[in-house]
């Protein structure tokens, strides 16, 4: 079981940190790929960028219990 959890939380750390960089307008790895190219607003409005901050706030709240579940476990 403390494996697994230890698996899912490298996995969801890993997420997390590709998603926060893949954010428009925070000059990370989304001008790289054309994200921050053309009229397109940072404020969140398009379609993609809403997605991208849904799958941020899920890898956030997995990653926090994974967390929370490790230390209890093994606490």
């Amino acid at each position: 079981m403390i494996t697994a959890l230890t698996i899912t939380h490298w996995i969801f750390s890993l997420a997390l940190i590709v998603f926060i960089l893949l954010h428009a307008g925070r000059g990370g790895l989304s001008d790289m790929f054309g994200g921050g190219v053309g009229a397109q607003s940072s404020s969140g409005s398009t379609v993609q960028e809403r997605n991208l901050d849904r799958l941020t706030i899920i890898a956030a709240v997995v990653f926090g219990l994974t967390t929370v579940s490790l230390t209890w476990l093994l606490g």
